[in-house]
């Protein structure tokens, strides 16, 4: 690994941890934020240290450059990884698509379908033909940014997934990122990707059930260990039976939920309850402070809705994704339909299952 070199898109808790972690292995990273958040960088930029510490490499890492200049993050290397949540997707295909070469391939860690948002994002602001998007099924890490120049990991998640579009270029892709994350598994095209992902399987449906203790302890209570009880697991295993139909009907045959959990290192094997519930890493964790996070903002619109509204257009039910849309959008009051991750915003509106698995190939 060392020797090697990527540009790193974001500033946030992963793309800290990410950034960190490889430059103590000997890559060489740029860190390249937006223009407008730069203040998320400002304390690393003369510096480009940032102190890591937990269960990977741990020490003061010294990064190659640390920027807000997407032109020269993006000559700098031929890797992109964007690590950011999924409403931010769009602005850094605005400001990369200036810059983008044929050769340029965009990792979206993780991607919600936001891959095909991305591509179709670039295109429309002149990025060249030739670009390879791609997407994994969830971040490499549980992690946070601890103060501005500091992170920690708490856990690694073996065997990220990876959808690649064009579905041609997957094994080029998958050699490119094992290398920096061992075990890299393929699905058979982008939107499969999108589907595995598990915070929009938990969270929506773990939030709304969880709403009054959240807002009465103001978070102080364990999520997965308190929260996710076997009746909230019912919950989950249902928003899951839709998820998977959605996938099957495009010819991907994804792991049930407790099954991906357990594959990707988070617990041991069994059902989803016993699988959280002997989780050294979840269990960890703490419920949101409020209700309005990304645990419902991003997993909603950019998640279930997404599913649902996908489901829809291939002719399939999904009554309980659109029940915690409707519920949440009430908790909340707004209406999360109105910010879906829509088939319009993905470039797939109107693709029939036959069609749209030859445009993702």
């Amino acid at each position: 690994m060392a020797g090697e070199s990527l540009t790193i898109l974001g500033g946030g808790n992963t793309a800290f941890a990410v950034a960190a972690n490889l430059a103590l292995k000997g890559v060489r990273t740029t860190l390249c934020e937006l223009p407008r958040f730069e203040a998320a960088v400002t304390p690393i930029v003369d510096s480009c240290e940032i102190a890591l510490d937990g269960v990977e490499e741990c020490g003061t890492a010294t990064l190659e450059c640390v920027t807000t200049d997407f032109e020269a993050a993006l000559a700098a290397n031929d890797l992109l990884l964007l690590i950011i949540p999924a409403y931010g997707h769009r602005a850094f295909a605005e400001a990369c698509a200036a810059f983008l070469r044929p050769d340029h391939t965009c990792v979206l860690m993780p991607g919600l379908l936001g891959s095909l948002e991305f591509a179709r994002v670039a295109r429309e602001c002149g990025a060249p033909e030739g670009v390879t998007v791609a997407e994994t099924d969830t971040a490499p890490y549980v992690c946070r940014k601890l103060t501005p120049t500091s992170a920690h990991i708490w856990g690694t998640v073996t065997g990220l997934g990876l959808g690649v579009w064009p579905a041609s270029e997957s094994e080029r892709v998958q050699r490119d990122l094992d290398v920096f994350f061992p075990g890299v598994s393929l699905y058979p095209h982008v939107v499969a990707c999108g589907l595995a992902a598990m915070n929009p399987v938990i969270h929506p449906a773990g939030v709304v059930a969880n709403a009054g203790r959240i807002e009465y302890s103001r978070g102080d209570f364990y999520f997965y260990e308190e929260g996710v009880t076997p009746s909230v697991t019912r919950l989950i295993c249902a928003v899951d039976r839709e998820r998977l139909a959605v996938a099957a009907t495009l010819g991907a045959e994804l792991l049930p939920v407790n099954t991906a959990f357990h594959v990707a290192g988070f617990g041991p094997k069994g059902d989803l309850w016993a699988t959280i519930n002997g989780s050294r890493m979840l269990t960890q964790l703490r419920a949101p402070g409020v209700i309005e996070n990304r645990w419902l903002t991003e997993d909603v619109p950019y998640g279930i809705a997404a599913w649902a509204l996908l489901s829809e257009q291939l002719g399939l039910p999904a009554p309980t994704m659109h029940a915690l849309v409707d519920v949440a959008s009430a908790l909340l009051e707004r209406d999360f339909w109105l910010e879906a991750r829509t088939p319009e915003r993905l470039g797939i509106a109107e693709m029939g299952k036959g069609e749209l698995v030859k445009y993702l190939s």
